[in-house]
């Protein structure tokens, strides 16, 4: 039964690009913090109830449920009510939220620019003066448990290496981790990411009588085009055919894995 609200806003990657390229033409610090325990932080607003966990149970009252007052992980509204918190307590501090992007944060006065960004759990802060950034994150230490984990180097499975003309993103490990599920580490890699001059169609191949892992598979191809715009033509063309795979579609996905291969340091500059 859907009785509550439980949608919780997801960054947009395009938000991500934006924010890294103003970063990067203004020479502003990037650093990452990680939000210990970030849903039970969420206060709920619903009444909910639960059985009396095993090892708590009270002897007097046993047969009782416990109301929650606080988010569980587990429960559907959970995502949603951290976020209210974490965006309330930004609003305190004087951010407004972007129009664009709910999960972006912006911080304006006199000279002063904040951007912070983010996605569940994970924190970037983004701006121009290292004081004030250490002032926020201390504010936030106050009421969340956070670990600073330091400048960026790793969000939402793009490495991001700081080089003396920029930034440098791309999704080796994510590769990496897609060929060994696929147990594709020792096939040979490809210099294309497509047959040259081949043009798929719905009517070529036997049709694949289990779609699940097709579907897996292009999705993280869909994935690896923020960083690699060189496959997404070739992704665009395996994805019309998400309903209805065919063993040439399939065949196309592999030959995407095997450019993947041999491109798997490139990225975004």
């Amino acid at each position: 039964m859907d009785y509550v609200e439980t949608f919780s806003p997801m960054v947009n990657h395009s938000t991500i690009r934006l924010i890294l390229a103003i970063t990067t033409h203004f020479g502003w610090s990037i650093l990452q913090l990680d939000v210990q325990i970030a849903f039970l932080h969420g206060s709920l607003i619903e009444e909910v109830y639960m059985k009396q966990p095993a090892g708590f149970l009270d002897s007097q009252y046993p047969t009782h449920v416990c109301k929650l007052n606080r988010s569980l992980y587990g429960l559907k509204q959970t995502p949603r009510a951290w976020f209210q918190c974490f965006s309330t307590h930004l609003e305190h501090l004087g951010f407004i939220a972007s129009k664009a992007d709910s999960f972006l944060f912006m911080y304006f006065h006199g000279s002063i620019t904040i951007y912070l960004l983010i996605y569940v759990d994970d924190i970037l802060v983004i701006g121009k003066s290292g004081s004030h950034i250490t002032q926020l994150i201390l504010d936030l230490g106050h009421q969340f448990f956070m670990k600073d984990l330091g400048p960026l180097h790793y969000f939402l499975g793009m490495e991001v290496v700081r080089t003396s003309t920029g930034l440098h993103l791309s999704q080796s490990k994510y590769i990496l981790d897609l060929l060994t599920r696929m147990k594709m580490l020792d096939y040979k890699p490809l210099p294309t990411p497509a047959v040259g001059g081949r043009k798929l169609s719905s009517h070529d191949g036997d049709l694949l009588s289990d779609v699940s892992e097709y579907r897996s598979v292009v999705g993280a191809l869909q994935y690896l085009t923020y960083t690699l715009p060189d496959i997404a033509f070739t992704v665009n063309q395996v994805c019309q055919f998400m309903h209805t795979p065919t063993t040439t579609h399939w065949a196309a996905v592999k030959w995407i894995l095997r450019y993947l291969k041999s491109t798997s340091d490139h990225g975004l500059v």
